[in-house]
């Protein structure tokens, strides 16, 4: 199992935000995390990543324990995220934008960056040539050179996920990729997240698109209310009267 789940436990004060959520992401898998707004879908994310620590229970990545571990160190083992509102340094271009998610990598000393070093010069052309193939494998590579906050929503999330590949993940997080998508973006990003899992890394989305859920995972979980209340294929999981209840209402599943 590359991510294991046991467990997990978040409470802030009086609030429980996730109760005992235990599920496991297989190596090579595309797995979707869906639920209302206020389940703890993006509280997960956050203590896969290190933003938080679980109050109980605990998350493995490849047999290793991610608690206590600071962002940067698990960026390293090999999870990269998005966000559900993009995150993108505004005033950047896309190829520069992108350029930071391949310096999480790097081993440049700051005397060696004072002084423009060999080092410095290699590593900065490794990073460049990473950050250009990352553009072209989420299809924008025309769009290098142009400042982010003059691309559209859709290519800004592409620049978004190429940031976070070229952290040269095993596990890449995707919070809501086709919020804010028209229709023939989201079928483009469907092909993109497939060529990511193609590529050998596993992916795990937050997504409230229904249609992208059930069109490209290979299993889901479901959370309400900070629980897990259903976990399957997409097939089961859509006719699981607990589920039609937590997005519709309960009767709902009976009417």
């Amino acid at each position: 199992m590359l991510l294991d789940v046991e467990d997990v436990t978040m409470e802030f004060g009086g609030l429980t935000a996730l109760n005992k959520l235990s599920f496991g992401v297989e190596d090579g898998q595309i797995k979707g995390l869906i639920g209302p707004n206020g389940a703890g879908k993006t509280t997960f994310f956050n203590i896969v990543t290190g933003v938080y620590t679980p109050t109980k229970g605990a998350v493995d990545f490849q047999g290793l324990k991610l608690s206590k571990k600071k962002p940067h160190a698990i960026t390293r083992l090999g999870i990269a995220r998005t966000f559900q509102n993009i995150r993108l340094f505004a005033n950047m271009t896309a190829l520069e934008n992108v350029m930071v998610g391949a310096d999480a990598h790097s081993h440049t000393s700051v005397g060696g960056a004072i002084l423009h070093s060999p080092r410095t010069r290699r590593s900065e052309r490794e990073s460049l040539e990473m950050a250009s193939d990352k553009l072209s494998q989420v299809g924008i590579p025309r769009l290098a050179g142009a400042v982010a906050k003059n691309l559209s929503y859709g290519d800004q999330r592409r620049v978004e996920i190429a940031r976070a590949l070229a952290t040269n993940p095993k596990l890449i997080l995707l919070d809501e990729p086709a919020a804010g998508m028209n229709p023939t973006e989201k079928a483009s990003l469907m092909q993109l997240i497939r060529r990511i899992r193609d590529s050998g890394v596993t992916v795990l989305l937050i997504e409230h698109d229904m249609k992208v859920v059930m069109g490209i995972c290979e299993s889901v979980v479901v959370l309400d209310f900070g629980q897990k209340i259903a976990e399957g294929r997409p097939e089961e999981v859509q006719n699981d009267t607990r589920v039609i209840e937590a997005y519709l209402g309960q009767g709902a599943a009976k009417a």
